[in-house]
């Protein structure tokens, strides 16, 4: 079993040590043993952390995110929960795409202010 300390993991991963003992307390990984104080993991973690890094991007919560894992702490995501985050994501992403229309019609809008500007009403109203 390949085996790297806690500051390996750390250089390697770019997660900081205290981030890896959060995620080791809610139990996201786990190390293998401690040299002395020093926690030492499997060289698995890294990809665990790859996907902890994914779900944590796309928005999964850490609960959410411990389910990804099999019991073994080997990665295996749920296609149910991807399928679903992915559809928040389109929603989200079209909900922002409209925002951002309409906050370039109104820097662009040529009514005396933006306070009569239509479009911009309209953003206001559905804040």
């Amino acid at each position: 079993m390949d085996e790297i300390g806690i500051g390996e993991v750390v250089r390697r991963s770019g997660v900081p040590a205290s981030t890896l003992r959060y995620y080791e307390e809610r139990g996201l990984i786990t190390c293998v043993r401690r040299q002395g104080l020093a926690r030492v993991f499997s060289v698995a973690v890294l990809e665990q952390l790859a996907l902890i890094g994914v779900c944590r991007t796309a928005g999964f919560s850490l609960e959410e995110i411990l389910l990804m894992f099999s019991p073994d702490g080997r990665p295996s995501p749920n296609r149910e929960m991807l399928a679903a985050k992915a559809d928040e994501l389109d929603a989200t992403i079209r909900k922002l795409a409209l925002m951002r229309d309409d906050l370039r019609h109104a820097a662009a809008c040529t009514a005396p202010t933006h306070m009569e500007c239509p479009t911009f009403r309209r953003v206001l109203g559905q804040a």
